[in-house]
């Protein structure tokens, strides 16, 4: 296992995700494969939440070997879990041939560190160093903390508390004054142990963190390599460093320029500078990270070792500088190339997946608001890969497929598929090509799923795979651009490195959709709907009631003409015949036996219900590689979408931003229009349900839909009719 850096590989795995035997384990194959304490103390403080400082150092003791010992393989096996790709080496290697994987971060090649020499400076200015200090890290009315006087403990000297009532500009001007003498100034301190200051500016009432007025520098300093590896390391890594300190001992203290804003933007800002430090072989104190820390003051002997400053102002001139250039020196992208080198072999496009639509390794979003029918849209695609079929208007490839369920139990899950392809009328021959994998209630972070995800996949040969819903799996605030940049990453690298389609929804933002664009309908920042390289965006359409009428109507007829049809009785039906529900109504109590007729009566109320729980779509797409599509129009017929072939939707507009209250009012109609509809359906409905002449309350309510009460009701308020035990006859 000696070829592996297993603190690198350490960063595929987050310690709080981890049990308590696994953090265990981390640490004995640790020590077993000859790493230090501090190596699983720095992994171990990634999980602020049950971290506890010196706890790392008193399991250390405990790992005393075993016949059965934790080895290496177990951290290895963890990382691979988490997406990290094993490479081996111990095949012959070539000058161009690379070990491992490439970290993000890594700029200096531990194994060809140049040692910078340190000069202690023969003849120095103790006052001098100092003043330069000061006045290169503070304000003149900025308060300065230090210490001087020290106590022994166990051996070990300690610093006290110390001095924090005088600022920069006074300790300056004495410090100018006093001839040499810096005790006048500062009180004499113990030539044995040295004296320490404060780096970051206090407020004079304390020194503890909350008395910091200005996060401004942090502390690096390692004592567990040569001094001067520390010098190379700090200068190729090109550190904001304000000062730079000779400890007098075996160690450099950097004071590198942090400028943070508050104090959670300083642990952060920390806690990655120490990470870049750690994975470019700077192995740090981790116990520095404060800002209230005590660092070692130039200026000042130490057991017969000067305390000098090297230097002041070395490196990026600022924090923001320094980050853009670590990320971006070793960002492992291609290297530009010339359009006159491919002009006349340019590379093959990927084949279609979605035929106009998606391509094969591209991605995909459906958006739309809740009960637009969105993952039963999603599962319809999965069928329509897996067996070769259209999908809504458009040819499919055929392939595998893998569908992430988020939100739906097992079982749901698994009926809604069959539920699907039964409505669709698809044969299911290749259901092989389907994986669902269920994650109701185990759904981790897109940026944690994601090597999961690609690890199940990877020998899967999937086209493609979707995801349903991924406001499940969203990290970071969905309204933040940088953070849902980060977030799409994810569905990046999943395309990469399986060379798959990944599809996915999301739902609409809030408020009216009619007067936005299909890409301003997505819920959150813009990148949501300017990543993909196809957005389908489906918004409602507003069903006014001759619609509905005559949707109802052609279910009537569709229900009509099956009964005559299965009793040999269609000839009879003219073609104006099919297109009229009160014909079709006539021909069915002419031409059918009376038991037929009542389930007639019974399909048609249910065929109306139907008709009535069905919404009305419009998908407009926004897309990358094809050019744009026409809109469609579709009807969501429980458990599937539907075509509008015949035209019924194309000009109903979408919802214009209307509140609803106007909309309603401007629909309202009047009472005697509402009398008028029910004197009208009343009496078709006495039409149709006549066999024999006669007609009865309970068939009038199983027609119209209503109570029997309703029926009555309304009996009573058109004034035409007579009721006598339950039986209806026109006065």
């Amino acid at each position: 296992m000696n070829d592996y850096n297993l603190t690198e590989i350490l960063e595929y795995i987050d310690p709080s995700t981890c049990s308590y035997q696994e953090w265990i384990n981390v640490g004995m194959a640790l020590k077993h494969e000859g790493y230090t304490v501090s190596d699983w103390d720095m992994w171990s403080m990634k999980d602020v939440n049950r971290y506890h400082s010196g706890e790392c150092a008193k399991k250390w003791t405990t790992f005393q070997g075993s016949s059965a010992p934790v080895t290496a393989g177990t951290i290895i096996q963890m990382a691979k879990e988490n997406g990290y790709h094993y490479e081996n080496v111990s095949a012959e290697l070539d000058w161009d041939s690379e070990i491992g994987f490439k970290d993000e971060l890594v700029i200096v090649d531990k194994n060809w560190i140049e040692r910078s020499e340190i000069h202690i400076p023969e003849k120095w200015n103790p006052t001098e160093q100092i003043i330069t200090y000061l006045e290169t890290l503070f304000e003149p009315d900025e308060n300065v903390g230090y210490v001087t006087e020290s106590w022994e403990h166990d051996g070990k000297f300690l610093p006290s508390k110390g001095c924090y009532d005088r600022t920069a500009g006074q300790l300056i001007k004495e410090l100018y004054q006093c001839k040499g003498d810096i005790g006048s100034v500062l009180d004499d301190y113990n030539s044995e142990v040295g004296a320490w200051i404060r780096f970051n500016p206090l407020d004079g009432m304390g020194v503890k963190n909350e008395n910091v007025t200005e996060f401004r520098y942090a502390l690096v300093e390692s004592d567990t390599m040569d001094i001067s590896a520390q010098k190379a390391i700090i200068t190729e890594l090109e550190l904001p460093v304000a000062a730079l300190v000779h400890s007098g001992k075996k160690s450099l203290h950097a004071i590198v320029k942090i400028d943070a804003s508050t104090y959670e933007e300083y642990k952060k800002r920390v806690d990655y500078l120490y990470n870049v430090c750690n994975k470019n072989g700077l192995k740090l104190d981790i116990q520095n990270r404060n800002p209230s820390r005590l660092s070692r003051m130039p200026g000042i002997m130490r057991n017969g070792k000067k305390q000098y400053l090297l230097d002041t102002n070395i490196g990026k001139e600022n924090w923001n500088e320094w980050r853009e250039w670590i990320e971006s020196v070793n960002d492992d992208l291609p290297d530009p190339e010339s359009m006159a080198d491919v002009w006349d072999n340019l590379p093959s496009l990927a084949p279609p997946l979605i035929d106009g639509v998606l391509r094969q390794g591209h991605k995909m979003l459906i958006a739309g608001p809740s009960k637009a029918g969105k993952s039963y849209a999603l599962i319809e695609l999965c069928c329509a890969i897996a067996e070769g079929k259209k999908w809504l208007e458009w040819n499919c490839t055929q392939g595998r497929v893998m569908y992430v369920n988020l939100e739906l139990d097992r079982a749901s899950c698994l009926h809604r598929f069959k539920d699907v392809y039964t409505a669709l009328g698809i044969t299911p021959n290749n259901l092989s090509n389907i994986d669902i994998w269920n994650l109701r209630g185990r759904s981790v972070p897109m940026d944690k799923l994601a090597p999961k995800l690609i690890r199940r996949a990877s020998k899967k040969n999937y086209i493609a795979i979707i995801i349903d819903p991924i406001y499940k799996v969203i990290t970071g605030d969905e309204n933040s651009a940088d953070q849902m940049a980060h977030f799409c990453n994810q569905f990046d690298k999943v395309c990469t490195e399986l060379g798959c389609a990944v599809i996915y929804c999301h739902h609409h933002s809030k408020g009216a959709q009619g007067g936005k664009r299909s890409m301003d309908r997505a819920s959150g920042s813009g990148v949501f709907a300017r990543d993909p390289d196809a957005l389908i965006d489906l918004v409602e359409l507003e069903l006014n009631d001759d619609i509905l009428k005559q949707e109802k109507n052609k279910a009537v007829c569709k229900v009509c003409e099956g009964w005559l049809y299965k009793y040999d009785k269609l000839y009879h039906a003219s073609q104006d015949d099919l297109c009229s529900e009160t014909q079709m109504l006539a021909l069915c109590r002419e031409y059918l036996e009376n038991d037929a007729y009542e389930c007639v009566i019974e399909d048609v109320g249910k065929a109306r219900k139907t008709v009535e729980s069905r919404s009305a779509w419009r998908i407009e797409g926004t897309l990358r590689e094809f050019p744009k599509f026409a809109p469609v129009n579709l009807w969501f017929k429980y458990p599937v979408h539907d075509i509008d072939n015949i035209g019924v939707l194309k000009d109903i507009a979408v919802d214009d931003g209307m509140p609803t209250w106007k909309k309603n009012f401007a629909k309202k109609k009047t009472d005697a229009e509402r009398k008028t509809e029910r004197k009208n359906s009343l009496e078709t409905a006495f039409e149709a349900c006549g066999i024999d002449d006669k007609v009865t309350v309970k068939s009038m309510a199983e027609y119209m839909g209503v109570s029997e009460k309703t029926v009555r009701r309304r009996l009573k308020e058109h004034g035409g009719f007579w009721i006598d035990e339950g039986q209806v006859g026109k006065k």
